[in-house]
């Protein structure tokens, strides 16, 4: 038996071995686009992080594989149907960076809120001559503003109660919680998104990338927000309609945005919000802020990501059972 690794993060350490038990074997490369068709042909189940297109391409190479996990939350390029009917499990894992997305997440909006980016900037420059306060865009007091959780599964909860602990108002929306679990969490539900968009100060993005909310975030909504409120996007880049975000912040409103995902990825440098933030133009200063699709890292975070992907596909392997199963409905065992 053996599980396939599409694309190891680190050097073998053991942990995936370890993870597998004695009786697989463990076959990885460095990147998607290197595995073998020996590799592919042999292998039980395969664990891929950002190769979800290369398996589907090699689709017809697959001999022996019953399961495919995508390291992480989202399964977005992967055909849970035409999978399915080849008695294959597309499962992920999502519970292994619950923490560290949220409280990036939050760092973005203090980022933003405290200015931190722009004061980091001058105080590498000069020190001593711009050591004064700096009255950045979006900055503002946290304390009785009004966070707004787009999508309230795991990491929008722990979301929000971080923000709760900053003293500020949480409302959520989320059309898929059940009924009373507003009840369940103590904070206020709203009926639909442009509720939402209107009455947060902050909105932050939690949902999974689906036909729902692929480019939800469009010019409708951004248009409906407060002058001075800012969107945090810690999901799946293509829920935000990039276009929309660019002449939504060209206008003035929202003030600033916190983005760790993006539509394309790595980011696209000829999207003119792109251009704009790396020519560091004045009207977008202290107003944007991005990370390279990082808000899941952290040592121990990768450390489970990597342990509960392997361990996941050694499951579906040795017993035939399956967790965190995308496409049951379709799976023909």
């Amino acid at each position: 038996m053996r599980i396939l690794i599409t694309d190891r993060h680190i050097s073998d350490d053991g942990l995936e071995q370890e993870a597998a038990g004695p009786d697989i074997e463990i076959e990885a490369f460095s990147a998607p686009e290197e595995v073998t068709d020996e590799a592919w042909a042999r292998a039980d189940g395969i664990v891929t992080y950002r190769g979800a297109k290369v398996v589907m391409a090699n689709l017809a190479k697959l001999q022996k594989a019953r399961i495919v996990v995508r390291g992480g939350v989202g399964f977005d390029g992967l055909d849970l149907k035409v999978l399915g009917e080849r008695s294959i499990a597309v499962c992920t894992v999502p519970d292994y960076g619950t923490t560290e997305v949220a409280d990036h997440a939050i760092g973005l909006m203090l980022a933003l809120r405290r200015g931190l980016d722009r004061y980091e900037e001058r105080m590498r420059s000069d020190p001593k001559g711009l050591w004064r306060y700096v009255d950045s865009p979006c900055v503002d007091r946290l304390k009785g503003r009004t966070f707004g959780v787009f999508g309230m599964g795991r990491i929008g909860l722990a979301a929000a109660r971080r923000a709760a602990g900053f003293d500020m108002n949480v409302v959520f929306y989320d059309p898929f919680q059940p009924d009373g679990y507003e009840l369940a969490t103590g904070y206020k539900r709203l009926k639909s998104a442009e509720e939402l968009f209107e009455t947060s100060d902050t909105v932050s993005i939690h949902s999974p990338l689906n036909e729902g909310t692929r480019g939800a975030i469009n010019q409708n909504l951004l248009g409906r927000m407060k002058e001075k409120a800012v969107v945090i996007n810690t999901a799946r880049g293509p829920i935000i309609d990039l276009d929309a975000m660019y002449e939504a912040l060209k206008s003035g409103t929202p003030s600033g945005a916190g983005l760790d995902v993006l539509p394309e990825e790595p980011a696209n440098t000829d999207h003119p919000l792109i251009k704009a933030y790396m020519a560091k133009e004045e009207w977008l200063q202290g107003r944007l802020m991005i990370t390279p699709h990082a808000a899941f890292y952290s040592p121990p975070g990768l450390r489970d990501l990597r342990f509960k992907a392997v361990a996941t596909a050694a499951q579906r392997i040795r017993d035939g059972s399956v967790r965190n199963c995308q496409n049951l409905e379709f799976l023909v065992d």
